[in-house]
């Protein structure tokens, strides 16, 4: 140590222990304190200047000068993170003693030193906050915290993105400050980023529920609403908050009407908004009526008939539908006139037409209907409704029978149980039939598949050995193959249509087995082996040749130039000429070939040539035409074989929504009579009666509606109701399923021919009494062949060869 310095430190030395010692006498001396402090830090003692300063802070408030010093040497001696802590401590203590920005600031400034420790950015946010609070308005010193703490959350911004902020970085900013809770800085947010994205539906929907939930300020909930509708009108949710907000901050009823009429001219993007926008509405009419009084109430049904208007008009007319298919409105418009109105009579007109326009089939619709009858009518009218329900519901029927019982196990008497038992049979008989068909017709079109894949594997190997053939035996295969293409030409009608109704599908029935049981009746095909090709091509020749001398050739006839045409009255007389004069406007005729029984009787279809395939078009426009009061069915003539995609006749069992089924009517009910019933529901398009195969009524008719709702309208109105003394029955169309064998009839009825009498001939006399001698017959082996798909049984059978008269006498003249 130089001696220079000697005389200073023992001058320090000397002032500490004067210093001690008075303060060992009075511990309250101020400046002995201060001093002390001075000559301690002058000294580098550390240690001692940390216990001066405790003691004094203990005693008095430190001064500005005083905490600083002290706060720097302790931040000098930070190592880790508990050194830390008790800085922060310290700074704690600083602040409380007198109001001193720059002990804040410097508060601030260290903090942002540990912002990368867990919640470090929280914790200088805090702090910032409040030394915002405590100094922020100093009039000289205040500004340097402002200005301190934009340049941090500027470098926090510049940290988190390199680009100006996108979407996605502001909402996981606003997530975040949404979590902090502080709704000044939330509000900030939102607002920085909705300058940048004013166009996001989303964003505006998140602010302004922020704001409705958080601040509840009214100008400044408001006036976001309205921007929010300013910038995305086409968001209905956004009109919906802004009328909602209008009347939760009170808003003036103009008012709230001038904002929902200005939604309504919005030009929302699907229907069901503007049912939704209308139901908002509607609600808020709701709440301010005062149902001891009528002003308001009579403004609230106004509403609810515009609101029903303006769907079926503007909106259907905009979107081709109105928004509203189960009938909301009116739902709640017919829950109102009962719970507050007590007006049933209303309620039930709202629910019927509720039903009539396509809910009827709904069980859920009906069972809301028969609460509201429950609670605010009467057993009487619960009961018809459950009734109805009953006849109408197609998804859940189960469920409705089981209410319908279980009102009448509580409310009815013994014949109100009997009819409602009848009545669920009756209704389940029939759903368990139609799924039944449903569930066979699924596996009749899997069937169908599996035959196509294996028609298709088939045409594919046959076209394969085609093309290999080169021998006699290829020319052999060939032959039987063209047999087998003649075969199933002949089998098959070339073009029946999909119908769809009972009668028509019974008709087409009854000529498609004929087909195979009449045109080749006198002679069964002998076994292939021994029949030449076209064999059987000649033995139909035959059995039509009296009907047909001009008949044209398969080779000769083009599919294109020719209809079939069926449902023809099997009583037609002249059924040549009369088809030869209704077609002869088409084109010229060619040829017109009636079909006939193997006896001479018209089958009721036939095939039309003309010269020119463009006579076709013209001919299929006849279809549908009345011939001696049946419809006439015009089709194209397609060969199955070389279309094999082509779909013969089915039976379509699917309901048809706009057309009703009309039973029980009296035999001598017109056309013009049905029709003058019937239009009172709605605009008719086609009405038939159906008849049977002579022409006579059956009591049965369809009717076709212009659209669904009026035939379930029609259903409603006019089901049990009287038409000449005769109670009629009235429901949608949905024809039964037929059963698989209708489609397979051709194949088992040709199966049951050859089961009884597997020598070949096509059926017996309607006696079942052979006409052959014994002599004739002889057993056939025990272990027979199938047969067309069927093992025949042992039996007789026709001996093989030709015999002439003579053998034939010899053979009688020996019994």
């Amino acid at each position: 140590m130089k001696p220079s310095s000697h005389p200073n430190i023992l001058v320090v030395k000397r002032l500490e222990i004067i210093c001690t010692y008075e303060l060992s006498i009075n511990a309250f001396d101020y400046n002995c304190h201060v001093d002390l402090i001075k000559l301690l830090r002058q000294e580098g003692k550390l240690h001692r200047l940390r216990k001066a300063r405790q003691k004094m802070s203990e005693l008095f408030p430190l001064t500005e000068e005083i905490w600083l010093d002290w706060l720097k040497d302790e931040i000098r001696l930070t190592e880790d993170e508990s050194d830390r802590e008790k800085v922060y401590e310290l700074f704690e203590r600083a602040v409380k003693d007198y109001m001193c920005p720059e002990i804040w600031l410097e508060y601030v400034q260290y903090s942002i030193g540990g912002m990368g420790a867990q919640g470090g950015i929280e914790r200088v946010r805090s702090i910032f906050e409040r030394a915002l609070t405590a100094v922020g308005l100093h009039m000289t010193k205040g500004a340097s915290i402002w200005e301190a703490y934009r340049e941090f959350e500027i470098v926090i911004l510049s940290t988190l993105v390199s680009e100006p902020p996108k979407l996605a970085e502001y909402q996981a900013y606003i997530d975040f400050e949404m979590k902090e809770g502080d709704p000044a800085r939330v509000q900030i947010i939102f607002e920085r980023a909705l300058a940048e994205n004013c166009l996001v539906p989303d964003l505006w929907i998140k602010y302004t529920m922020y704001l409705d939930r958080q601040l509840k300020i009214k100008d400044l909930v408001l006036s976001a609403h309205e921007r929010a509708v300013r910038n995305c009108p086409w968001t209905m949710g956004l009109w919906k908050s802004y009328l909602l907000a209008l009347e939760r901050h009170g808003a003036d009823h103009q008012t709230v009407t001038d904002v929902f009429e200005k939604a309504l001219n919005a030009g929302f993007i699907q229907a069901a908004d503007y049912v939704e926008i209308w139901q908002s509405n509607l609600d808020y009419l709701r709440r301010r009526v005062d149902f001891k009084w009528s002003r308001e109430l009579d403004e609230l049904r106004a509403a609810f008939a515009r609101s029903l208007d303006y769907l079926k008009e503007d909106v259907k007319e905009r979107f081709s539908e109105s928004g509203d298919l189960s009938c909301i409105i009116m739902q709640i418009w017919a829950r109102i006139e009962a719970l507050h109105c007590k007006n049933m009579q209303k309620a039930r007109e709202l629910w019927d037409s509720i039903m009539t326009k396509g809910n009827a089939k709904y069980a859920n619709m009906w069972l809301e209907y028969y609460n509201l009858e429950r609670s605010y009518g009467d057993a009487v009218h619960c009961r018809k409704a459950l009734h109805r329900a009953v006849q109408c519901t197609s998804d859940y029927p189960e469920h409705v029978c089981d209410v319908l019982l279980n009102f009448e196990r509580v409310e009815g008497s013994l014949e109100d149980w009997d009819a409602a038992v009848q009545k669920t049979e009756t209704k389940l008989n029939r759903v368990n039939e139609q799924r039944v068909a449903e569930k066979e017709a699924v596996l009749a079109r899997q069937e169908e598949e599996k035959a196509e894949h294996r028609r298709k594997a088939k045409a594919d190997k046959k076209a394969q050995k085609k093309s290999q053939k080169t021998d006699r035996a290829g020319d052999k295969r060939k032959a039987e193959d063209e047999y087998e293409e003649e075969w199933g030409e002949d089998e098959e009608l070339p073009s029946k249509r999909l119908r769809g109704e009972e009668d028509f599908g019974s008709t087409a029935k009854e000529e498609h087995m004929e087909t195979e049981s009449g045109l080749f009746s006198r002679r069964a095909p002998p076994p292939r082996k021994t029949e030449p090709p076209g064999f059987r091509k000649n033995q139909q020749g035959l059995s039509e040749a009296p009907r047909q001398p001009q008949d044209i050739s398969k080779e000769q006839r083009k599919d294109e130039e020719c209809v079939f045409v069926s449902n023809l009255p099997f009583n037609l007389e002249d059924p040549e000429g009369k088809m030869r004069t209704l077609f002869q406007g088409c084109g010229t005729v060619q040829q017109v070939r009636p079909i006939f029984t193997a006896k001479g009787v018209f089958k009721g279809y036939c095939y039309v040539q003309f010269e020119d395939r463009l006579a076709v078009s013209e001919a299929l426009k006849l279809d549908r035409q009345e011939v001696d009061g049946r419809p006439m069915f015009v089709s194209p003539c397609v060969d199955k074989n070389k279309n094999p995609d082509f779909k013969v006749f089915k039976y379509k069992t699917a309901m048809e929504k706009h057309k009703i089924f009309i039973s029980g009517l009296p035999y001598s009910c017109t056309k013009e009579t049905l029709e003058d019933l019937c239009k009172q529901h709605g605009t008719v398009k086609t009405i038939r009666l159906v008849t049977n195969r002579s022409g006579k009524p059956k009591g049965l008719a369809y009717v076709e509606y212009e659209n669904e709702a009026q035939a379930s309208q029609a259903v409603l109105k006019m089901d049990g109701t009287m038409l000449e003394n005769f109670t009629i029955s009235v429901a949608i169309s949905n024809p039964p399923s037929r059963k698989m064998e209708d489609k397979a009839a051709p194949s088992r009825i040709l199966g049951a021919a050859m089961l009884r009498q597997p020598q070949g001939a096509r059926g017996k006399g309607r006696t079942q009494i052979s006409l052959l001698p014994r002599s004739l017959y002889r057993q056939s082996a025990p272990d027979a062949k199938a047969e067309n798909g069927t093992v025949s049984a042992p039996h007789a059978t026709v001996t093989d060869g030709s015999l002439s008269n003579e053998d034939f006498a010899k053979m009688l003249l020996k019994k």
